[in-house]
């Protein structure tokens, strides 16, 4: 070592000295640390701007749902009801009662059934040991690929002449026998619970249906939970179905009552605004009630 670096040493280790107890108490601001920062804020800014942009249409929605007629043309980008018209929300929901009710009943019938398809489907595939079960997972997957709009015609077909057109059928028996995104959703959920809880069960005398039913069932309650959001919303939101398959009035569900009978049954804006409101709001608490397991069941499972 030379004679400068002799005499620069005992200097360099007293100012590194004194950069990290500078660190440790927070009086340097590093340049990492003040990007990190501002790459919160922008996040922070970002999804700020994306959800007033989410909410603006829906908080119009409700004060339009609250105001008269008049009030609306008068002051169309207002917010703030001149008078609260809460009786808009009965006469909304006296018309669209029976839409209502046939949305809710096959929005319960798909979810029921798409839960235990894709559980008893998902479970095979994760965990139990079958002569081409890859194979036929991956064709299971396959199908996903393919649009739904091309089998929109042969479905038709089938479904006129096993008489099935103008009944629920159409617009639950497909979607309940071919739950892909359930199947592999719980599937990957299935794959990440221990052997142990199988081989103590097995030890316990439970055959293969009881281990699924009482022991790894109970564990995927998240992905459940994902997958009966995603297929309540799918249904209740399904316009498409019954567009092609339902002919008759008294068997319409929601979104075809707003989209084709506006004129009919909602004449003024702020019962078809009502009427708009009272449709979202089973959508906005079934994944209030479900939110903390919908989000531990994607993590589970490794989507992203």
């Amino acid at each position: 070592m030379t004679h400068l670096q002799i005499r620069h040493a005992p200097a360099a280790r007293a100012r590194e000295t004194r950069v990290e107890a500078s660190r440790r108490t927070g009086t340097v601001p590093e340049r990492g640390a003040r990007l990190a920062l501002a790459g919160r804020g922008g996040k922070l800014i970002l999804m700020t701007m994306l959800a007033i942009s989410f909410l603006t249409p829906l908080s119009w929605m409700l004060s339009a749902s609250l105001k008269t007629e008049q009030d609306i043309a008068q002051n169309p980008m207002g917010f703030i009801p001149q008078t609260w018209e809460w009786h808009n929300y009965a006469a909304a929901f006296e018309s669209i009662r029976p839409f209502f009710i046939n949305s809710a009943m096959l929005a319960v019938i798909n979810v029921v059934g798409v839960l235990a398809v894709s559980s008893i489907a998902g479970y095979a595939f994760g965990r139990l040991s079958f002569r081409g079960r890859d194979l036929a997972f991956s064709l299971v997957l396959a199908t996903a690929i393919i649009p739904g709009i091309v089998l929109i015609i042969p479905q038709y077909i089938i479904f006129q002449q096993i008489g099935w057109v103008d009944t629920f059928f159409p617009l639950w028996v497909p979607r309940v026998l071919t739950p892909v995104f359930g199947t592999f959703l719980l599937r990957q959920a299935f794959m990440t619970l221990p052997k142990e809880l199988e081989e103590a069960a097995k030890l316990d005398g439970l055959n293969t249906f009881m281990i699924y039913a009482r022991i790894m069932l109970p564990q995927v309650k998240p992905a459940l939970a994902a997958v009966g959001v995603f297929t309540f919303v799918e249904s209740w939101n399904d316009l498409f179905g019954p567009l092609i398959f339902i002919n008759s009035t008294h068997l319409q569900t929601l979104p075809i009552a707003l989209a084709q009978f506006q004129g009919e049954f909602f004449s003024t804006t702020n019962l078809l605004m009502a009427a708009s409101t009272i449709t979202v709001v089973p959508v906005i608490v079934i994944y209030l009630i479900a939110q903390k397991y919908f989000v531990q069941g994607i993590a589970s499972s490794g989507l992203k």
